[in-house]
């Protein structure tokens, strides 16, 4: 297996070879954008997806479960340990355990199991020991709020950077080097500002955390089946929100574009790479952020804090790229790297690879169109019923259009990197 097996594609073959009709995409999915609205509009017209009473991380929270953290404990020096020790080549499973198992597997173990990000984080126990062993368990600075998300858009910016804009993402320097300097300076923040670092500007934690708001079983990190729309508003708001989510949501458009013909037909510099990485996450933020504040009855104060109370329902869209862009790599890939990190245990010998979402095609493109229509219909849902209870009554209507064209030229654009690139 080759370093440029482990790295991200959008299913085998390229996003051309699904056998969905570009134009019928695009037009069922905005029409089914616009058709929900429509309904929405006339049917839904109160909000009723008020969250409950209780703020994640209040006192009701459970503690770390101490086995979970034993757990991720041994998980976090198996994987360091393959990526370290292992071969100075493409064929060291870390590299795979890093982006496969770690990044894209991250939103699934979410949304099965909520924030157990939270219990397993080998981080947070390094803290925690540090803290008994101190006597400064919250740490010795206090996290001002005013950071907010902001070091966790810029440590989810590195790792997006480093997996589609660096020279080399596959090196097993490079990779070295970024877990190293992420570890020290998760380590250390967590040190200093004690468990808030790590809810607001561990890249993978916060991650974790946004998209555990749509698990359906866990709630708070206890088994609690529930309606995901009623905790997805829980999302806390505090400066930076956007920018986070807006990483996410950008980066994988960025993924899906820089396959296409036209970008690899000619040569770019790291830095032009780069640069256009950034200019989509900004472009999908501004965008965004304008469509936030198109509306009438409101004050300078309340048009502010407006993007930051709408910024949950980008994250059905962000689970719904992820879904259709990384399924079948998660899957498929994911086994080689579970193999080579088993080998490097004396074990998994025999063991071969299911193709099993690649061997049919026909399946394939139906999910990565669903996904990402279902990822869309959903924020329209979470964007309407907070719009209903932020917005003037006046303006609950009006207020809400340029949402919804901002939702249609989401979904335009993401099907159309999906599949005519």
């Amino acid at each position: 297996m080759t370093v440029l097996d482990l790295l991200p594609q959008h299913g085998v073959g390229g996003s051309t070879d699904l056998p969905v009709p570009f134009l019928y995409a695009v037009v069922g999915a905005s029409w089914a954008l616009t058709i929900s609205f429509a309904v929405l509009a006339f049917a839904w017209k109160e909000p009723r997806l008020q969250p409950a009473a209780e703020q994640p991380g209040g006192a009701d929270e459970p503690r770390r479960r101490p086995w979970l953290a034993v757990v991720g404990l041994l998980l976090a020096a198996w994987f360091l340990g393959a990526l370290f020790l292992g071969p100075d080549d493409a064929s060291n499973p870390g590299i795979g355990a890093f982006y496969v198992l770690v990044w894209v597997g991250l939103v699934p173990l979410a949304l099965l199991a909520g924030h157990v990000w939270k219990d397993l984080s080998p981080w947070r126990s390094v803290q925690w020991l540090v803290g008994r062993l101190t006597g400064r368990p919250d740490g010795f600075v206090v996290y001002r709020p005013a950071w907010g998300y902001w070091p966790a858009a810029a440590g989810l910016f590195a790792f997006v950077w480093l997996e589609l804009a660096s020279p080399d993402a596959g090196s097993v320097d490079a990779v070295r080097t970024w877990v190293a300097v992420y570890v020290v300076v998760t380590v250390a923040g967590g040190v200093v500002f004690g468990p808030r670092w790590f809810d607001r500007a561990d890249p993978f934690d916060v991650y974790s955390a946004v998209v555990a708001r749509l698990a359906p079983l866990v709630r708070d990190r206890r088994f609690a089946p529930h309606n995901p729309l009623r905790s997805l508003p829980l999302l806390p708001v505090a400066p930076g929100i956007v920018a986070a989510v807006s990483v996410l949501l950008g980066s994988t458009a960025f993924d899906s574009f820089s396959a296409s013909q036209a970008w690899q037909s000619a040569a770019h510099s790291t830095l032009t790479t780069s640069l256009v990485l950034l200019l989509f996450c900004v472009v999908v933020a501004v965008a965004f952020v304008a469509a936030s504040v198109a509306t009438g009855g409101v004050t300078p104060a309340q048009r502010r804090a407006l993007p930051g109370l709408m910024a949950h329902s980008l994250v059905p869209i962000v689970v719904g790229y992820v879904f259709a862009h990384y399924l079948t790599y998660l899957v498929e890939r994911g086994q080689g790297v579970v193999i080579g990190l088993l080998q490097l245990l004396g074990a998994g010998d025999g063991l071969t690879v299911s193709y099993v979402l690649s061997e049919h095609p026909d399946l394939l493109a139906v999910y990565k169109v669903g996904f990402v229509v279902a990822g869309h219909v959903v924020a329209v849902v979470a964007a309407h019923d907070k719009a209903l209870e932020v917005l003037p009554r006046a303006h609950r209507l009006t207020g809400q259009l340029a949402m919804l064209v901002l939702m249609v030229g989401y979904t335009f654009t993401g099907i159309y990197l999906l599949l005519s690139v």
